[in-house]
């Protein structure tokens, strides 16, 4: 015979959860208040340590320096889907016999959609992963004790610095993702599929707005700095010993990917709308 649990030790439980999400919330916006406040000190402070940061995000460490670094990660998996929607786009649009709007696919998808998500799911899994596991050893060897005591503003030199180090990188980085994106849908179209350059170019350059590529970038760079809050916090605030680390990594990187989904959503709704900022007529 089963009895059933009283119901107000149950109410009290879920409380005491909510309780605890409303503060962990709470501790997380405090640290990224903070770590934002914090980068002038650390542009003007530990600018060595910010090169150091720059230099290893950029070009990687140990076996991600063997294969070129974020940047050639970054632009491996832009070409995949810059080459992924001329596929889809030239067979989509064969079947109703448009198939030279593929120039007009690429133009419009791989800038306001392929490039920035691929960029953001690159840095998350890179540098902002990297970023998680060299805090969270940090965290349980008390290397970031040892600083504190010592004087050194930790959240300054330790996260703020990575911060700006990623939106540094991220400039360029994305650069190269969007020109990686274009030339590999460019090729897939008119090597492969045979299509015309000229017929590509033409439609490709008509529906390519300047405008979207700012907007563009600047969703990078949105993207930058939510993916190096979420993995420094994690990374910073890690506990359990190796296997806690491993375990804030991978939450870190569940979260940021996810935030940067979000926020390219409502980037997109709140800059293009319902219009699309194009105009297609036959």
């Amino acid at each position: 015979m089963t009895v059933a649990a009283p119901r107000l030790p149950r109410l009290t439980q879920k409380a005491r959860g909510w309780a605890a999400g409303w503060n962990r919330i709470g501790e997380q916006a405090k640290f990224y208040a903070t770590t934002v406040m914090s980068t002038p000190d650390a542009v003007l402070n530990y600018r060595s340590e910010l090169l150091r940061l720059i230099a290893q995000m950029g070009l990687g460490t140990g076996a991600l320096a063997i294969v070129g670094g974020t940047v050639v990660i970054v632009a491996f998996l832009t070409v995949t889907t810059g080459a992924l929607a001329a596929v889809i786009g030239y067979n989509q649009l064969n079947d109703i016999g448009v198939e030279a709007l593929t120039g007009f696919a690429s133009a419009y998808f791989n800038v306001r959609l392929a490039a920035p998500l691929t960029s953001g799911v690159a840095l998350a899994a890179t540098i902002g992963a990297g970023a998680t596991a060299q805090l969270g050893a940090m965290r349980i060897n008390e290397e970031i004790d040892a600083l504190e005591v010592m004087g050194v503003r930790s959240i300054s030199y330790l996260a703020a610095t990575r911060l700006v180090a990623g939106l540094v990188v991220v400039m360029p980085l994305y650069c190269v993702a969007v020109l990686a994106a274009f030339a590999s849908a460019w090729l897939c179209t008119t090597v492969i599929y045979g299509q015309s350059s000229g017929v590509y170019d033409h439609y490709f350059n008509t529906f390519l707005y300047p405008m979207s590529l700012i907007w563009s970038f600047m969703l990078a760079v949105a993207m930058a700095i939510v993916i190096m809050l979420v993995h420094t916090y994690y990374g910073f605030t890690a506990s359990g010993g190796p296997a806690g680390v491993g375990e804030a990594v991978g939450r870190a990187v569940r979260s940021s990917l996810v935030a940067a989904g979000v926020l390219t959503v409502f980037i997109s709704l709140a800059v293009y709308g319902q219009s699309g900022s194009f105009n297609l007529s036959g």
